[in-house]
């Protein structure tokens, strides 16, 4: 439990983070109109990666066999609300200009690296 909430506030933390150091970016670059899709964006990708930490650490609690399963759910509904996540972006919210996609694959990644590096760093101690 203690290990579960660890992870979620180090979420939190890593999306604030990304949001804080984006934002310092955008505004020395002097791009400041990119400022709220950078907020959103890393809002989104925090409440996902809390979504999966939340099943991925309930499956640590069951049995072996069913942590897998629970491992396998969290890994995979990450997938399908990131597509979900970039059809809604790109494809109905129309911002696909290359600078949107970059900040997005920029954001996509520590995400990403995040949730899946500390995956694996709690099955090795277990």
């Amino acid at each position: 439990m203690i290990s579960s909430l660890k992870n979620i506030f180090a979420t939190i933390a890593l999306g604030f983070g990304v949001a804080s150091m984006g934002s310092l970016i955008l505004l020395l670059l002097g791009v400041e109109n990119y400022l709220s899709d950078l907020l959103i964006l890393s809002a989104v990708f925090t409440v996902i990666i809390i979504v999966c930490f939340v099943i991925f650490f309930k499956g640590l609690s069951k049995a072996p066999s069913d942590g897998l399963l629970y491992t396998g759910i969290a890994i995979g509904l990450k997938l399908l609300l990131e597509i979900i996540l970039v059809v809604f972006w790109f494809v109905v919210a129309k911002k696909s200009s290359i600078e949107m996609v970059l900040m997005f694959f920029i954001l996509y990644l520590p995400f990403t690296l995040f949730l899946i590096l500390t995956i694996l760093k709690t099955l090795n101690k277990k």
